[in-house]
């Protein structure tokens, strides 16, 4: 069983289908983050999206990206960069290197890998991120769309680098965040390649008022129910 799990930044995507994972015993693939190790390869070997699409291209296709822990933690070769993808800069650096069209095929190819592997070791996996139910699995046994407001997931996001990066809450300009957020749902929506929208048979999930376990659980029964 493959679920496919989207929705704009901020969503809750990420918590969700890990916890979902985790509570149908099935193998978990965080999709984002392979997009985000890019970004920060990409960094790190002084690439910038708009000069050197050719060159990350060739760097997408080449890194040895892997998950340990149930898809907890990623891996570039040997290196464990779970934490410094999760950086407060490596979300807009992710948007610009995910926007080369010609990127895309490289990640999506190890998805679907991952996922079948997990599907056929585990009876089934959950992978979440933007197009993963409209081009990487549009096949998925179970969709689901998350949404929230920018004001919700700005909130969110705050909370999350506060408490994984040892950081003040009233450090980060909350306002210029939801602002971001907002360019990055435009930018996201409205690229020619695998733009980010609702699959037609998807599941459509607002979060604003639900706790994160009320969303995983409405996402586990709405599994069994397929199961």
């Amino acid at each position: 069983m493959i679920i496919a799990i989207d929705g704009p930044a901020g969503a809750g995507k990420s918590t969700v289908a890990r916890q979902v994972a985790a509570h149908l015993g099935f193998s978990y693939i965080d999709s984002g983050a392979m997009y985000r190790a890019l970004a920060l390869a990409s960094q790190e070997n002084g690439l910038n999206a708009s000069s050197d699409c050719e060159k990350i291209i060739s760097l997408a296709f080449d890194l040895p990206l892997h998950f340990e822990d149930n898809g907890t933690r990623i891996f570039i070769g040997e290196r464990d960069v779970s934490t410094p993808i999760r950086a407060p800069h490596m979300g807009e650096a992710t948007s610009q290197i995910a926007a080369i069209g010609k990127v895309r095929p490289a990640i999506v190819a190890q998805q679907q890998r991952l996922g079948r592997a997990g599907e056929a070791n585990c009876g089934g996996a959950v992978l979440e991120g933007r197009d993963i139910q409209t081009v990487v699995f549009p096949d998925a046994d179970l969709k689901i769309f998350l949404t929230a407001t920018p004001s919700t997931r700005a909130a969110r996001r705050i909370g999350d680098w506060a408490s994984q990066l040892n950081i003040q809450q009233q450090e980060i300009d909350l306002a210029q965040l939801e602002r971001e957020i907002a360019e990055r749902d435009e930018r996201d929506s409205t690229r020619e390649d695998s733009p980010l929208v609702a699959a037609k048979d998807a599941v459509i999930l607002p979060t604003d008022d639900l706790t994160i376990d009320e969303v995983i659980a409405k996402i586990v029964e709405l599994a069994r129910e397929k199961m």
